[in-house]
């Protein structure tokens, strides 16, 4: 008697069912393909298309300038506006060939960046959280906005003598001075956005069961940030302009005093340099606030 034939064959019966239709139509899966440096750069040319246009516009105006600059000095224009005396970029050029090894220049520019730290930070940290307050409880603004408004339209060069009498030294009058001028930029920033919060957000914060310290914190304070930046920014032009004036009244060192003395000893590129070292400082702090606003506030960034 013959045995059955799965048991003859053994292998037979254990091989697999053959695959169905469905799953021989899937396909493999494809290893995936990291983008090529030339995908890559197009992508962050597209990202970045309207800055890259923006600096370059930029530069061609500050190029047309300095030709325009070298032009009128060069053929000593006179219209309405004389050019006879004014330095060429050369000459200024050259000047700043020798400030830069000169350890005196540097000292001028590292103590006149030490006032605008000092002086600003002070501002800051007063004006905000004065802004606050002030925008957030009524009293509070009865009581300071009419000081403030009194006192905000002096200007800088107005304080000098009176920062003398006030304080001891020359460097403390300074970083006052400098302290008053971009005090009150930033406190009136503040105060208008917090004038500019909707009530209807603090209302449902409320509905939430947030208390007063939490409302701050989440709903007034981020609401009003853009204008707090806002404010830090102007502060912190009019504190460049105020520390120029005190330096060159009352300093004996800094960028201020550097362009004023420039001036009595009649050394014309000096001058030039000295007032171009002031428009790269100031827009250097600038743009670090600009730059600390977009990391405090990324979802404005664009």
């Amino acid at each position: 008697m013959s045995s059955p034939a799965f048991l003859r064959h053994p292998e037979h019966s254990m091989q697999a069912p053959p695959a169905t239709a469905e799953a021989a139509a899937v396909p493999a899966a494809v290893p995936a393909v990291a983008p090529s440096f030339g995908t890559r750069a197009a992508r962050w040319y597209r990202l970045n298309q309207d800055r890259l246009r923006a600096a370059a516009i930029g530069i061609v105006a500050l190029l047309a300038f300095v030709l325009a600059w070298h032009l009128l000095t060069t053929y000593r224009v006179v219209f309405f506006v004389r050019f006879t005396n004014v330095p060429s970029p050369v000459e200024v050029y050259a000047s700043f060939t020798r400030a830069i090894h000169d350890p005196k220049f540097l000292m001028h520019i590292l103590l006149s960046c030490r006032r605008i730290f000092i002086g600003f930070s002070l501002a800051a940290i007063v004006g905000v959280p004065l802004g606050l307050i002030m925008g957030r409880f009524k009293l509070v603004h009865e009581i300071v906005f009419p000081v403030a408004e009194v006192l905000r339209p002096i200007p800088a060069i107005a304080w000098v003598p009176m920062a003398i009498m006030l304080w001891p030294t020359n460097e403390q009058s300074i970083v006052f001075i400098t302290f008053l001028g971009s005090f009150f930029p930033i406190l009136v920033n503040t105060l208008h956005g917090m004038s500019l919060v909707d009530p209807v957000l603090v209302r449902a914060a409320q509905c939430l069961g947030a208390r007063e310290r939490s409302i701050f914190r989440e709903v007034y304070f981020p609401a009003s940030l853009p204008h707090i930046f806002t404010g830090l920014t102007i502060g912190m032009g009019v504190a460049w302009v105020s520390l120029i004036a005190a330096e060159m009244i009352s300093g004996q060192y800094g960028i201020g005093y550097f362009t004023w003395e420039a001036y009595s000893l009649v050394q014309y590129a000096d001058i030039a340099l000295g007032m171009i070292a002031i428009g790269v400082l100031g827009l250097g702090s600038s743009v670090l606030i600009r730059g600390a606003g977009h990391l405090v506030m990324p979802w404005r960034s664009k």
